[in-house]
């Protein structure tokens, strides 16, 4: 078993262009957004535990979340579900699970993955896992794992690799956050880019070393923790050691600073779920592209997403790429690339009551 590898799986965001559906108290991650029974935590769980043991899982996730994680991941220990009492982005979240495990046994190799991700090829998955698990082993080397990009898509990051001809395992060169639209055609049509899926595979020893050379307020303050890990004392050291980091992501923070970094490209169905655009993809879809969740009659309607409690009857007439979403106490009508607007959507229902948002 211990040669199998630890799962960390970051769990603590809050979904907000999955709003109004996705809300403060029970984000995207915490619910059965595709309709298969499972919540999308649950999903990323049963995915992994068909290659590790869930005594070698790590959930990370904020303090107001871990009675839902608890609840919907009985199976894992509750002293392996970290929580944190701030949001310090992603690297903070990787370097707290990655001195933990290093507690727990130096010589691991990790897998690090969001919550809420789509994979609808699991063979072929699990085939590039294996791939970036063996590409880690080498000292230092710290392994994401790449999309090929079927679309200009403005949504994600890209990464861009040296082509090595026959080499799954490819160098990278630069890293790239979200492009307009221009470069993003730009991206696709030059072959050495892929999407950056947020996936990340290393020995636990070199992402420390990682943090050591590059974050190295990062490091000193999480190595003071070997004395609290697993303790009472945890809690109130994690409190601290929040307060005293910056949020940032660990690609800034890292990966585009590291030499050793390479990328694995994977071809597997993937989907970051990161929006209703994105849902609204892999969805099945009426004659006219709209995917209906509802009760519903539409006329000269198109390209929609509309999700809508099946007690009420919605009509609708001469809409092209809309939302609409009837969610508890919010209804929401707004153009499907709106996503992007979707921090400014909440931020105004806030301000209207946080029973909004």
């Amino acid at each position: 078993m211990e040669d199998r590898p630890y799962i960390v799986i970051m769990a603590g965001g809050i979904g907000s262009r999955f709003w109004p559906y996705s809300r403060n108290n029970r984000p995207k991650q915490f619910l059965d957004i595709l309709g298969t029974g499972r919540t999308l935590l649950q999903m990323t769980y049963d995915r992994f535990v068909m290659i590790s043991d869930k005594s070698q899982f790590f959930v990370v996730t904020n303090s107001k979340y871990e009675n839902l994680v608890k609840e919907q991941l009985p199976e894992i220990p509750e002293d392996q579900i970290l929580t944190e009492p701030l949001r310090r982005n992603t690297a903070t979240c990787i370097a707290y699970a990655s001195y933990r495990i290093l507690n727990k046994n130096p010589e691991a190799k990790v897998i690090v993955t969001p919550a809420d991700h789509l994979i609808l090829q699991e063979n072929n998955f699990f085939q590039t896992i294996e791939i970036a698990i063996a590409a880690a082993d080498t000292d230092d080397r710290l392994i994401t794992l790449g999309i090929r990009p079927n679309r200009p898509e403005t949504g994600y990051g890209y990464i861009q690799y040296i082509s090595n001809q026959g080499n799954p395992v490819k160098k990278v060169k630069t890293f790239t956050e979200k492009p307009n639209a221009k470069l993003a055609l730009t991206f696709m049509e030059s072959g050495d880019f892929v999407w950056n899926s947020g996936m990340f595979v290393w020995k636990v020893s070199s992402i420390i070393k990682a943090f050591e050379k590059y974050m190295p307020d990062v490091a000193e303050v999480f190595e003071e923790g070997v004395t609290h890990f697993a303790q009472e004392s945890e809690e109130n050291f994690i409190k601290k050691a929040y307060s005293l980091v910056k949020n940032i992501s660990i690609d800034y923070g890292v990966m585009e600073k590291a030499d050793e970094v390479y990328v694995v490209l994977g071809d597997f169905g993937w989907s970051d779920l990161g929006s209703w655009s994105s849902l609204h993809e892999i969805h099945d879809k009426d004659e006219e592209n709209n995917v209906v969740e509802a009760n519903a009659l539409l006329y000269n309607t198109q390209n929609c997403f509309i999700k809508v409690s099946p007690q009420k009857l919605v009509v609708i007439e001469g809409l092209d790429k809309y939302l609409i979403n009837d969610s508890e106490n919010v209804l929401i009508i707004c153009k499907m690339d709106g996503d992007k607007k979707f921090r400014e959507f909440v931020n105004a229902a806030k301000a209207k009551g946080e029973d909004f948002v």
